[in-house]
């Protein structure tokens, strides 16, 4: 066990955009019903962002919540950190868009990219900079518009996504979120499951790429559920042997809110209770790396997080990437 000492989660926010996306909505859109969606993947709505709403605006908003459930201001941060897989461009990255709206004059800023398990992924690299000396106060999002690279057309996706962002201030001082240790995978050879085709350098955006729909996001669903169910219930098994404990130690479990039946699905595996953990895809759907600040957001002011408790986050998402750790709160 490699535990991360004198290192903090200081504040957290998080912020959903206020239009709302039910299974109804989608029943008059593809050929879909509210049952079907509901038994297949928990999901009764999802938050969709406004025409000219981008990632950095939602993160924004989680952003000066967590900011000032920290009680810091903006300028005393050395880092902004954002996961998305949905930035506002290719270049600047959408963590300067961040800094220069909140005026965090002080810090560096970059992006990182690991999907759905990008937060945690992200969550890693402060607290290794704050562990190495090299920043103090960093600030850790995960933002996402899914909706923008949804094919609402594609009766099998475009029920699963939607959009949100949530952020935690990171910084060196002793208090809630010390980590017991990450754990941070991958698999490359995996990567056509889950995709977004059209747009980079591989497949460059043109008429072709728009007319076969390649700039909106690709799935293999039951290839997908599969190989995330088995990857989640080793990466259970991994983390809690390299935090030093057992899976009973486990108070609290916030999973990436990928599908309702994946997260029962792993729970079982483990021969962990559900009533261990936080979900709220019901209302929001899969908002990629922003689903695991959301219900750690969410999971505080419902007063889920007691002082002392163990606290696992964990996460899989395209590439294929996995991510976790335990924080003691």
């Amino acid at each position: 066990m490699t535990t991360i000492q004198n290192i903090s989660i200081t504040g957290i926010g998080s912020f959903l955009p206020e239009k709302k996306l039910t299974n109804s909505d989608l029943e008059r859109m593809v050929d879909t019903s509210d049952e079907w969606i509901s038994k297949r993947t928990g999901i009764k709505e999802r938050r969709i962002v406004e025409s000219g709403t981008a990632s950095s605006d939602l993160a924004v908003k989680a952003s000066l919540i967590a900011l000032e459930d920290a009680n810091i201001s903006p300028s005393e941060l050395d880092l902004i950190i954002t996961s998305t897989i949905t930035p506002d461009y290719f270049f600047p990255s959408t963590s300067c868009c961040v800094q220069e709206k909140i005026g965090a004059v002080n810090a560096g800023a970059f992006d990182l990219l690991a999907a759905c398990a990008g937060f945690v992924y992200a969550l890693s690299v402060a607290y290794g900079f704050i562990s190495a000396g090299i920043m103090n106060n960093v600030l850790v999002i995960g933002s996402e518009c899914l909706s923008k690279i949804t094919d609402f057309t594609d009766r099998s996706s475009c029920i699963l996504f939607g959009d949100g962002a949530g952020a935690a201030v990171v910084q060196k001082s002793p208090g809630a979120g010390e980590s017991l240790g990450f754990v941070l995978g991958a698999d490359g050879s995996q990567s056509e499951l889950l995709i977004l085709p059209g747009g980079g350098s591989k497949i460059p955006i043109s008429q072709q790429v728009i007319d076969e729909r390649l700039h909106y996001m690709k799935i293999r669903g039951t290839e997908v559920f599969k190989i995330a169910t088995n990857t989640l219930v080793n990466l259970f098994n991994e983390t809690v042997k390299k935090c030093g404990i057992e899976l009973d130690d486990i108070d609290l479990v916030i999973l990436h809110q990928s599908n309702l039946r994946i997260i029962k699905a792993v729970m079982k595996k483990v021969g962990m209770s559900m009533d261990k953990v936080f979900v709220n895809i019901d209302k929001y759907g899969n908002t990629s790396s922003a689903s695991v600040p959301i219900a750690l957001d969410e999971a505080k002011r419902e007063g889920r997080l007691k002082k002392g408790d163990l606290v696992m986050l964990a996460a899989i998402g395209g590439g294929f990437t996995w991510s976790s750790t335990v924080l003691r709160w």
